[in-house]
């Protein structure tokens, strides 16, 4: 398990490297001005410009100034931004009400996602099914700022049920952004729970311990539902380091100070070092999910081994 781990951490490494550059790439060799909009509605003087350019080294080659980051990098610094604001600390002001959304919309995925595909998958070509995959499928087929605005509209303007936006981050507030956020996700969620119950019921293992006489209810959740999680739970897995990394439509339409929020403004401010060291830390924080979702395939299944 320990050169497992040891492993994948490594192979952290080039792919760090190579989606630091290209966001680098990305986000300072495009044509722009960082100092446009900085002084007001004139030009900001040669002087200016040239102070600002060589204390951001952007006067330098880009592969110095990705060396330069890179040199940063490694002592834990993500750079300071045009603003002269610490990126790290931009992110540790707004990372908890990330998570806190990210939480909840997690917490709705899970329960109603594989509570509805374990109801779809045992009631099998019935009503129930039929009534899931196709509400699945509505969920599916409309955007997230379609769905967000609906229920923002619906919920929050005409039944007043819940705040119309999310301004100081309290659960309370992120409860409808959460269940937004996670509205998609619970579709994909039920669709696979269902897909894999349908699979492992024809299995042989199932049709022996029926034939022992365990009931339905027993068979299902002893036996077979703990199986058929194992793809859900790579999903859900994958799902929660995208999640950790913001969700900027929602958070934009909630009006929420998060990490997806604080990406938005920082792309239309052309702040890149703000760009380049948030997407940094939502790699790193994607790596490290998928590393936890895949040591969990041998506590769901202990025939998967690591070694």
């Amino acid at each position: 398990m320990l050169k497992y781990i040891i492993r994948r951490l490594l192979q952290m490494i080039p792919v760090v490297l190579g989606a630091t550059f290209i966001i680098f790439y990305l986000v300072f060799a495009l044509p722009g001005d960082a100092t446009a909009g900085r002084c007001g509605e004139r030009p900001c003087p040669p002087a200016y410009v040239a102070a600002f350019r060589a204390e951001y080294h952007l006067d330098e080659p880009l592969l110095v100034q990705y060396a330069l980051y890179l040199g940063k990098l490694l002592h834990g610094d993500l750079g300071t931004n045009f603003y002269d604001n610490t990126v790290v600390s931009e992110l540790a002001a707004r990372y908890p009400t990330t998570v806190k959304l990210a939480v909840i919309a997690l917490l709705v995925e899970i329960i109603v996602g594989i509570i509805a595909g374990v109801i779809a998958g045992v009631t099998h070509g019935r009503f129930l099914d039929y009534l899931i995959l196709v509400s699945s499928l509505v969920i599916i087929s409309i955007p997230t700022f379609v769905i967000g605005s609906l229920a923002q509209l619906t919920f929050g303007l005409k039944l007043h049920w819940f705040p119309v936006t999310s301004g100081d981050g309290s659960w309370s507030q992120l409860l409808l952004p959460g269940f937004v956020l996670g509205s998609l996700s619970v579709a994909y969620v039920a669709r696979l729970t269902r897909a894999n119950l349908i699979e492992n019921q024809r299995a042989d293992y199932v049709r022996t311990a029926k034939a022992k006489g365990l009931s339905s209810f027993r068979t299902v959740t002893v036996h077979t539902l703990r199986n058929s999680l194992i793809p859900v739970i790579t999903y859900i897995g994958y799902d929660f380091g995208s999640l950790m990394g913001g969700a900027i439509v929602t958070e934009r339409i909630f009006n929420i100070n998060g990490v997806g929020n604080f990406i938005f403004r920082s792309i239309n401010q052309r702040d890149g070092v703000s760009v380049v060291g948030a997407v940094t830390c939502l790699v790193l924080v994607y790596l490290l999910a998928n590393l936890l979702v895949d040591l969990l395939y041998g506590v769901l299944d202990p025939r998967i081994s690591h070694d």
